[in-house]
């Protein structure tokens, strides 16, 4: 029940935020969750043996979440310099047996974390922003319930047991089905508002794209999980964090998000040349 209501609660902020709230609430709240999650995955790092200093990796990211919002071309040499910056830190004040995890963690998160929250706000950003928003958390939600219930009540061949002894690969399958049924019903909702003269969810083209970027999304979201359970499982803990009850941590709960999002946002600078 906490799970439910807790998903409930979140799904309803979220999707008040995309369609009602104003644009800069956007690069706001993702900057928030990262900050949050971010520390969490400083604590994994640390629980796995490195030495992070949490305030200046988080400082930095969130130097790097304004720049990726305001100046957008210019993330990739501040990406650096903040990479070379927490290295050189680590190099001065680790000790010399772990400078390296504790640089590679360091640096790690600005990237799994930081950039990657990053690209939802650049999603918002574009000509149709809510539809894209609403169109990969609904693909990565209706994978995510599919998987949890199909998986429980029908799951009996281990997908990745040695990172996650749950998962199957009949909720695996379950998961891909959720996300293209999602999108099936997401462009018929876009189809109707459509002939009303509503332009709320809006998804041009072939369905057959949109369902070909929902299987993407899906497998990136999956492997989302599964890598952050290796994490977990490194560190010998069970959640990453207790924020949300339920969910554990956080990160626990955009961990899909992490991977998936940057899918959807690559796809959408490949199409643009054609």
């Amino acid at each position: 029940m906490k799970r439910i209501v807790t998903a409930v609660i979140l799904i309803v902020l979220v999707l008040l935020a995309i369609f009602k709230g104003p644009f800069w609430l956007m690069p706001v709240g993702a900057g928030l969750i990262a900050e949050l999650a971010g520390w969490e995955f400083l604590g994994l790092a640390n629980a796995s043996g490195a030495h992070t200093s949490r305030i200046l990796v988080l400082v930095a990211m969130a130097v790097l979440l304004f720049v990726s919002f305001r100046l957008p071309y210019q993330v990739a040499p501040v990406l650096s310099a903040l990479s070379l910056l927490l290295f050189a830190y680590c190099a001065f004040r680790s000790p010399l047996k772990s400078v390296l995890a504790d640089a590679a963690s360091s640096i790690f998160c600005l990237v799994y974390v930081g950039l990657s929250m990053a690209t939802i706000p650049w999603l918002a950003a574009q000509e149709n922003g809510p539809s894209l928003l609403t169109f990969l958390l609904c693909v990565v939600w209706a994978g995510d319930i599919a998987a949890l219930y199909i998986g429980r009540a029908y799951g009996r061949h281990k997908l990745a047991p040695h990172l996650s002894p749950n998962k199957t690969w009949e909720g695996t399958t379950a998961s891909v089905i959720g996300s293209m049924l999602i999108t099936l019903v997401l462009a018929f909702i876009a189809s109707v508002l459509a002939r009303r003269g509503s332009s709320v969810l809006a998804y041009p083209g072939s369905i057959f794209r949109w369902i070909f970027l929902a299987i993407l999304l899906n497998l990136a979201a999956q492997i989302g999980d599964l890598v952050e359970s290796a994490l977990k499982r490194g560190a010998g803990v069970k959640d990453s964090g207790t924020l949300l009850p339920g969910h554990g941590g956080v990160l626990d709960r955009i961990d899909a998000l992490l991977l998936a999002a940057p899918v959807l946002w690559y796809a959408q600078l490949v199409q643009q040349p054609f």
